[in-house]
């Protein structure tokens, strides 16, 4: 590649053909999805878990009712309310079996991956399907260069932050209606 500035041109060249499948009717009824909800909880493992939390705050910041899963004050999910798990595999054993809790309680269960054949995509609501390569599922004719699943956790930021931008559109949001409901205990 060639120094950094090589680096992050191929990045973003990946970035970019990730998105370039992506089906807005999905994002769509997603977008839907969370609108309509009474209460929202994200989820995620690891890397993929740092954006969901990421996009639980920003829900917060539109003054949606929004947790992440290990909060302290994550509620208890029920009918009218969305799990929404960032899974690039679908397959994460912890994962499902949180997805499967909600879904018993009565809670839709939104699902952004990049495997529509996985287990957690065959329970969803609703789906989003990110073509980035997973632990367990690789996009034919591509690599990234980078390590491990680092670009599907970069595109799940990415996703989140640009649905963040349609839902304000939607919701009559600003920047300053939203840092209204930012913390000032920083």
């Amino acid at each position: 590649m060639g120094g950094i500035k090589g680096n992050i041109e191929q990045i973003l060249r990946e970035i970019s053909s990730v998105f370039s499948d992506l089906e807005e009717r999905q994002v769509g009824v997603l977008a839907d999805e969370i609108l309509k909800a009474n209460k929202i909880v994200a989820c995620g493992a690891g890397r993929v878990g740092m954006a969901a939390r990421g996009f639980g705050m920003r829900l917060g910041h539109l003054g949606l009712p929004a947790y992440s899963v290990g909060d302290s004050t994550a509620p208890r999910l029920k009918e009218g309310d969305l799990f929404i798990v960032g899974s690039g595999s679908g397959e994460t054993q912890t994962i499902y079996d949180l997805a499967q809790i909600a879904k018993e309680n009565g809670a839709k269960f939104a699902l952004i991956t990049g495997n529509l054949e996985s287990r957690m995509a065959k329970i969803a609501d609703a789906v989003v399907l990110l073509k980035a390569p997973s632990k367990t599922k690789p996009v034919k004719d591509f690599r990234s260069v980078q390590p491990m699943t680092t670009l599907n956790e970069q595109c799940l930021g990415i996703f989140f932050d640009a649905l963040v931008l349609r839902l304000m559109e939607k919701m009559g949001e600003t920047h300053e209606t939203m840092w209204e409901r930012h913390s000032n205990l920083e």
